[in-house]
């Protein structure tokens, strides 16, 4: 009897060290940071492919901020340590990225650069109750878990705030849309921008997906009559309809996107210039700021990086880092320990605590005044950016 109680005590005590490893990885992440000398921040996100320029700028405006972070005295003298992994813009790769920051000593994270890796990130952090401030991720499923939050707008936000300005300068009228249907941040956007949409405006619809997404000649054909066009895609392929029906689209039409045109006009090998059509975009950045926050901020990162890779997906980065940073001073001021060894299920409820409960970053780049609801969803002002007049 008294071997079999002792089993039982056992296998009792195995258990619940199982179980505590498993409820949000408490035990297995403190063995993950036990040997930290440094608060680790990391990322995953495209440094190479066809996104690459949203994630190098993530990447060096995230590293920047760590920097100043870190030559003014760190955390209580604690220093910052940025860690940034290539998904290419593919989801199947975020897994590998996220064991191999985590297992790193990652405490606390910006999440991923854009929604498709982003909706897998999220499912991993949950699991393990990893905070991440997204910088640019921003479809509307990605901080629906209770640790996740964006910088950017939710894609939600930006089809209603798209629609709110094609309801104030196009009641009556007709405009056209293109948007990509196989793609969550497109169809995200468009679908809440359709639901926000006044009926007294007309729209000619087209869209495109991954089996198409080179030769532009139907949509441009469907548009061809279209002087304001609402483009919620990336870059790439509206660079490439654009090129394309140059000669077709009325040339004083206005082309309309959203934070997917950020860095439109400096994809090598298309001349911007080149397009009659003038080109704009939502944001909440001004990359030709002449002062204030913005104006700084571009200052350093065209001293540190050069011009090409400036856009409001690294100006975000640079706002995440210093809100987390933010958070985590006000949380020691308020008596938290935040030892460097911290484990990142630990750290995750002290900053949610601090971005659901009022905290606020004044004056950043990407806001005057910018702050999160419980949802995770950010609320700040965003403005219409001319990227480039019309010829």
């Amino acid at each position: 009897m008294k071997k079999m109680k002792k089993l039982a005590l056992l296998l009792a005590a195995a258990l619940c060290v199982t179980s505590l490893s498993g409820c949000g990885g408490g035990s297995t992440q403190n063995s993950y940071t036990a040997n930290n000398k440094e608060y680790v921040l990391g990322v995953s996100g495209p440094l190479t492919g066809g996104a690459a320029m949203y994630g190098q700028a993530v990447a060096n405006a995230a590293q920047l901020a760590v920097d100043e972070i870190n030559a003014a005295g760190g955390l209580n003298g604690i220093q910052f340590k940025f860690v940034a992994t290539d998904d290419m813009h593919d989801a199947t790769k975020v897994s590998t990225n996220y064991s191999s920051l985590l297992e790193g000593g990652m405490q606390v994270s910006l999440g991923t650069v854009t929604t498709a890796p982003g909706l897998e990130f999220k499912n991993l952090s949950a699991e393990d109750n990893v905070f991440f401030l997204t910088p640019s991720a921003s479809g509307d499923a990605i901080p629906t878990n209770p640790n996740g939050f964006q910088m950017c707008f939710a894609d939600g936000n930006q089809g209603k705030v798209a629609a709110e300005f094609v309801n104030a300068n196009f009641s009556g009228q007709t405009i056209g849309v293109m948007y990509k249907s196989d793609e969550a941040y497109s169809k995200g956007i468009f679908d809440q921008f359709k639901a926000n949409l006044d009926a007294s405006v007309t729209v000619v619809e087209t869209s495109f997906s991954d089996a198409n997404s080179t030769d532009f000649s139907t949509q441009i054909d469907t548009l061809k009559e279209c002087e304001f066009i609402f483009m919620p895609t990336y870059y790439t392929p509206a660079s490439l309809f654009m090129t394309q029906a140059k000669d077709t689209i009325p040339a004083n039409a206005v082309y309309y996107g959203c934070d997917g045109f950020d860095g439109i006009d400096n994809i090598e090998g298309f001349d911007i210039t080149a397009i009659p059509q003038a080109v704009t975009m939502l944001s909440h950045f001004n990359s030709k700021a002449t002062d204030g926050p913005a104006k700084a901020f571009i200052d350093k990162y065209v001293e540190k990086y050069g011009a090409g890779t400036l856009n409001q997906f690294g100006a975000a980065a640079y706002d995440s880092v210093y809100a987390i940073y933010g958070a985590m001073e006000k949380a020691i001021a308020e008596g938290k320990k935040i030892p460097v060894t911290i484990g990142a299920s630990e750290l995750c409820e002290i900053l949610k605590a601090q971005f659901t409960g009022g905290y606020t970053l004044a004056n950043a780049v990407t806001g005057e005044s910018i702050s999160w609801d419980s949802t995770g969803y950010v609320n700040k002002t965003a403005i219409q950016y001319v990227i480039k007049e019309a010829n």
